[in-house]
């Protein structure tokens, strides 16, 4: 195969990858993994454009899932305080602070198994104000019935982050309160009720390549691609089972972020959590891989995120641009005005306290 075609294959929307092309991708030497995975890139985004959200708990702790890397379970003492769902009005002040700070969607995290009926009408009210800021919507609030997804969709919410976590052959080392199923189920009631799928995974919770793989592949082999894919890297929590995990190599979590990119050519490749341990250099690795979203503030639900200022610092060390969406603002005095909201509270605690 030529190298014109081979690059255009690439960047094919495919819904039938096997596994063994998959393990040929991470395989690869790494700089032309790299090289294919920044040219389909180019095919479908602009890469000098980063895509910036703002996640913030709406409600923390006392979550009765058994997850090994989650602080949030009720299982494990971890020291979190626990805290009840926020104030709709308290939930809108935030998004107004992010949205100021340049963030163009704004999601909601909140510690359940799965939303009780009472608390619908509260979270329905915070899609509905946090969208008529000209925001993108995002929640997270576990698994979700038909009719739930229905009820969130009439609110307008955009993006329903619910993540695999890892390969269906090692789900059940992380996970027992919940099956694999289970998370398909919710993404298939998302989709059917018409809002965009946030949905990916964590590595380094002592899976092999192969379990990688496997995470992408059930991604990539989904009836429509995510629209956004979550990379996550474990952040290693006290008190949870994962404390004492060994490092994942830098390297494998930059394949991760590559063969993501392949796979699943038109969607936002999002570096979560675990940013805190990377460095200015491995940042610009990711986004040469093909990451162009980020999330960003001080904080990821409960565990330390690179400060904003400091992300657009590093922006505007690579010529890189926040991605626009939905704004009045050209380009150029939508950038001044997040540089220089970020210059003014650079000093600020940002998204830190979530009771604040």
């Amino acid at each position: 195969m030529s190298q014109a075609n081979q690059t255009a294959s690439l960047g094919a929307i495919r819904h039938d990858w096997s596994a063994a092309e998959v393990k040929a991708l991470f395989e690869q030497p790494f700089n032309d993994l790299l090289f294919q995975a920044q040219t389909v890139h180019r095919a479908n985004f602009d890469p000098n454009a980063v895509q910036v959200s703002t996640l913030l708990s709406i409600k923390t702790g006392a979550c009765p899932e058994d997850c090994k890397y989650c602080p949030q379970s009720n299982r494990y003492d971890t020291g979190l305080e626990q805290e009840k769902l926020m104030e709709v009005e308290k939930v809108l002040a935030e998004a107004r602070a992010a949205k100021a700070q340049g963030s163009s969607r704004f999601c909601m995290g909140a510690a359940w198994r799965s939303p009780k009926k009472k608390d619908m009408p509260y979270v329905t009210a915070m899609v509905k104000g946090v969208k008529e800021m000209g925001l993108e919507t995002c929640m997270t609030l576990g698994m979700l019935s038909a009719e739930q997804a229905a009820e969130l969709a009439e609110a307008g919410l955009d993006y329903y982050n619910h993540n695999l976590d890892t390969s269906p052959e090692y789900y059940g080392e992380i996970i027992t309160t919940r099956t694999y199923g289970d998370r398909l189920n919710t993404l298939a009631n998302v989709r059917d009720a018409g809002i965009k799928v946030c949905s990916g995974g964590i590595v380094g919770m002592g899976e092999s390549v192969s379990d990688r793989a496997g995470l992408l592949i059930q991604l990539a082999n989904l009836p429509v691609h995510p629209e956004s894919v979550p990379i996550n890297m474990l952040v290693r929590v006290e008190g949870t089972p994962l404390a004492e995990e060994a490092d994942l190599d830098a390297f494998d979590f930059i394949r991760t972020i590559a063969v993501a990119r392949i796979l699943m050519p038109k969607s936002h490749v999002r570096l979560s959590a675990g940013r805190e341990e990377m460095n200015e250099q491995m940042h610009s690795l990711a986004y040469f891989a093909g990451a162009n979203s980020i999330f960003y503030g001080e904080k990821l639900l409960t565990t330390p995120n690179p400060k904003a200022n400091k992300d657009l610092q590093l922006f505007e060390r690579l010529g890189i641009k926040p991605e626009q969406r939905c704004v009045e603002q050209d380009d150029d005095q939508q950038q001044a005005a997040v540089m220089a909201a970020v210059e003014k509270q650079q000093n600020d605690k940002f998204f830190y306290d979530a009771t604040a």
